[in-house]
């Protein structure tokens, strides 16, 4: 009698996991694809991973020293990361910063696939959400193909008309949080609230909310399969090497379905449940190698191994591997790698510079332009006068008052200055100011002369810059 049951649960659990790809249809591109939702360690790591993007949503409403934390003023043609005020004489620095990511998605397309475009990507990200949203509300894959074939009912239209909604909804938020690190957060919300925002910013929230609800909510799989350039670039940085999600069909060919008291003589460890596919969101069968359309997720892992563990078979039919372990040749250790060290060497090099780049910021910067018409002239008690136009840059978010001081030839003297001056926050601010010296003192044509800015409340904020002082020579 007990064998008997044995036998029954045995017959069960196989009968579930087929029935469960019943109604599974491989993605052609015209059809909508309801991937199948199953727990797992993969699983989790998506969802962690996922949540970076709540930095997008909540990072404009962090406060630093009294403003917005970062904030992208775009008007102002500045960047303020926390304390560092990024001007456009800064911008190289943005180059700097896009090199980094660039390498850095090669480097972990080298290492590991696309595994950006599975765990992190806005796109992947959205449409998982979406996806999440739906199965909520409709159910799980096989009522959601019933319900979209079933004929119109108010049933049918209060879930979908739901379900859009809350879709518009996102979109509308995101589009939101993508204005709000343009301009201040809690005053923006202000001006939304009032419809007094400027039609630019109209228009991107609109934009963003038409692109994110028909990505993610439409085109889902086909904007990875159609619209992303990454997909078939991805060949160009996996080799052999890479660790991908793969199947090992030395282990699991020939596959066939299992079935209770049937002869598995011959037969590899793949049942040919499809469970891979069910799980996968761009519906490819991970069985029949890299693909384009696979975004490496690793979903069809989790798929295979509760599939594993039910029939009492080892784990890590499918897995991540390279084609060195598959093919059952010798692993490059990863040190033994070329193009990592190339890409990790670029990254340090950037990630350098940028280091370098912040810690040189300072608060005011000075550039001293001498007046060229006329390039110098003589004083009726023979000294002699140069003009200089003073452009001092603050990069805080408050005036400063300042004093300019002067070091060179022997008796320089400051006129057309009234000792102090305030430059004005956030701009550049123009000093004009008239040195003399007396002809008896220059030695050549010209001589080195350095001028100094300093804030009369913080002498720690200051700047200097060198110039020169031209006269007819020495006399």
């Amino acid at each position: 009698m007990e064998q008997s049951n044995t036998n029954s649960a045995s017959q069960s659990t196989l009968d579930g996991i087929y029935q469960e790809t019943e109604y599974l249809e491989i993605n052609t591109g015209g059809k909508t694809i309801h991937a199948k939702r199953i727990p797992g360690r993969w699983r989790t790591l998506k969802w962690w991973t996922s949540s970076v993007w709540l930095l997008f949503f909540l990072g404009p409403y962090l406060r630093w020293n009294g403003r917005q934390a970062v904030l992208f003023d775009i008007p102002n043609r500045q960047f303020h990361i926390f304390g560092a005020t990024i001007l456009p004489q800064d911008f190289w620095m943005l180059s700097l910063v896009l090199l980094f990511f660039a390498i850095l998605l090669a480097m972990a397309t080298a290492l590991a696939g696309r595994v950006y475009c599975g765990f992190f990507c806005f796109q992947t990200v959205w449409t998982d959400l979406f996806t999440w949203l739906e199965e909520k509300l409709e159910g799980p894959p096989q009522k959601r193909r019933k319900l979209d074939q079933s004929p119109w009912d108010l049933h049918k239209l209060r879930i979908k008309l739901i379900k859009h909604l809350i879709w518009v909804a996102i979109g509308l938020l995101t589009g939101i949080s993508f204005v709000a690190w343009f301009t201040d957060a809690y005053q923006f919300w202000g001006d939304l609230f009032r419809l007094d925002l400027h039609p630019a910013a109209w228009v991107t929230i609109l934009l963003f909310t038409l692109g994110t609800y028909f990505l993610a909510g439409f085109l889902r799989e086909q904007a990875c399969f159609w619209l992303c350039p990454y997909a078939r670039i991805q060949s160009a940085m996996v080799d052999k090497h890479t660790l991908i999600p793969a199947y090992d069909a030395k282990r699991g060919e020939p596959r066939g379905r299992l079935r209770k008291g049937g002869d598995t003589a011959g037969l590899g460890d793949c049942i040919d449940c499809n469970q891979c596919v069910a799980v996968c969101p761009t519906g490819v069968d991970i069985r029949h190698g890299l693909q384009e359309g696979c975004i490496m997720c690793a979903l069809c892992i989790d798929a295979c191994d509760q599939v594993m563990d039910k029939i009492q078979r080892p784990r890590g039919l499918i897995r991540y591997a390279s084609l060195d372990e598959l093919e059952g040749g010798e692993v490059l250790p990863l040190l033994k790698r070329t193009r990592i060290w190339v890409y990790g060497s670029i990254l340090l090099l950037a990630v350098l510079g940028i280091a370098w780049g912040l810690s040189s910021l300072d608060a005011i910067q000075l550039n001293v332009i001498h007046e060229r018409q006329p390039l110098f002239v003589v004083e009726s008690d023979g000294s002699i006068q140069n003009k200089y136009t003073l452009k001092v840059l603050n990069k805080t978010m408050q005036d400063i008052p300042v004093t300019v001081e002067v070091s060179g030839p022997e008796g320089a003297v400051v006129h057309g200055f009234r000792g102090s001056a305030t430059i004005r926050r956030s701009t550049t601010t123009p000093l004009t100011i008239f040195v003399r010296v007396p002809r008896r003192n220059l030695r050549g044509e010209s001589e080195p002369i350095r001028f100094r800015v300093t804030s009369t409340q913080d002498p720690e904020l200051h700047a200097e810059e060198e110039s020169l002082f031209l006269g007819p020579g020495s006399g």
